[in-house]
């Protein structure tokens, strides 16, 4: 399966009893997994001949999804998730602390080789706006302390590829995190979503890698 990776190549599955089906931009690229037996499934993603980590970060002052993963050729498996949360009751700096600790102790427990920021959706809420992107800030700061590279995504993206569907509702894609990676588990929206990120960075990292090859980033 090689060679079908990179962008504009979204990925989709749907459910077949104990089977998942995933087509590519049309072509009939199928690829079957027993689900519920290893936890794990096979997506055309693009060629590693090693198991590689991946950290998906979905950012946000209240609370922080993260997802790790692990690809291996053409094979995805869950290992962890989880939220990281702030005190509302404390103040802005403090919580962006809160946020920086919880997600460096994932890193350090976990130790991804590489990492995904969803990007900040821009709404008319202004302040609320300000606040994702501080927090965006300190997902993108502590896996480049850590000397990952990090890449970003659009929302659209990562639902279209996870998903088939750019507009996708957040309970689709928490169905589709479950086809995808059967043993995947999550305790809020946030997580799902922090998994999805992940999954999208498998589809798409070989181009990510380039750009950020590109200037002068690994």
């Amino acid at each position: 399966m090689a060679g079908l990776c990179g962008e504009g190549l979204p990925l989709a599955a749907r459910p077949d009893d104990t089977r998942s089906e995933v087509f590519l931009t049309g072509i009939a690229v199928v690829s079957r997994a027993l689900s519920g037996v290893n936890g794990e499934v096979l997506l055309p993603i693009c060629s590693m001949t090693h198991a590689i980590r991946l950290l998906g970060i979905d950012p946000g002052l209240r609370r922080t999804g993260w997802g790790m993963i692990e690809a291996t050729g053409n094979r995805l498996s869950f290992i962890a998730s989880g939220t990281v949360t702030s005190d509302n009751k404390k103040s802005l700096a403090e919580r962006l602390v809160e946020l920086h600790d919880g997600l460096s102790e994932v890193v350090r427990r976990h130790d991804p080789a590489e990492a995904a920021v969803e990007h900040t959706f821009v709404n008319k809420d202004a302040g609320a706006t300000l606040k994702l992107g501080q927090a965006r800030g300190i997902a993108l700061l502590v896996p480049s302390l850590a000397g990952l590279p990090v890449a970003e995504y659009a929302p659209n993206l990562v639902k279209k590829t996870v998903v088939g569907t750019g507009h996708a509702e957040k309970e689709q894609i928490r169905a589709m995190v479950k086809i995808l990676m059967p043993r995947a588990t999550f305790n809020s929206d946030d997580a799902a979503d922090a998994l999805a990120i992940a999954i999208c960075h498998a589809q798409h990292r070989s181009n990510s890698t380039a750009r950020l090859a590109a200037m002068g980033a690994i």
